[in-house]
């Protein structure tokens, strides 16, 4: 017998584990992120200034009637879509602020996000009051 056959493995091989580890990583992490939906919109940046404060910004409201204005003027879904595409001509890339009664019907909501949608604006805000 040769002196090296009786040679003891003291050393472990954990690459192959360390390989394993890595990939049910990835497999965890591709699965939670996958698992992460929603409705994706542009929102303004907060800066010094007021993100939707301005001249450019428009504030579409749906009171518990289901009436809809444009800035302060009664409009309908039709006016609302005519007059946000005429805005669009002169400023490409304005946000919107859609502000909701607490007693509005959803579908009213649904319906002035579907125009926003048609005359492509992608800076939408949605108002809310912060809890008590």
């Amino acid at each position: 017998m040769k002196a090296d056959d009786s040679k003891s493995y003291d050393d472990i091989n954990v690459t192959p584990m360390v390989d394993l580890y890595l990939v049910l990583l990835l497999i965890f992490i591709i699965m939670t992120t996958a698992g992460v939906q929603g409705v994706k919109v542009d929102l303004p940046r907060g800066g010094a200034a007021p993100a939707l404060g301005g001249p450019k910004s428009k504030a579409i409201t749906v009171n518990n009637e289901g009436k809809i204005f444009l800035d302060t003027v009664p409009v309908t879904l039709d006016q609302l879509e005519q007059n946000l595409n005429a805005h669009k001509t002169k400023n490409p890339n304005f946000p919107v602020v859609v502000r909701g009664d607490r007693g509005t019907q959803y579908q009213g909501i649904m319906d002035v996000l579907d125009v926003l949608g048609r005359v492509g604006v992608t800076q939408i805000g949605l108002a809310t009051q912060p809890p008590k």
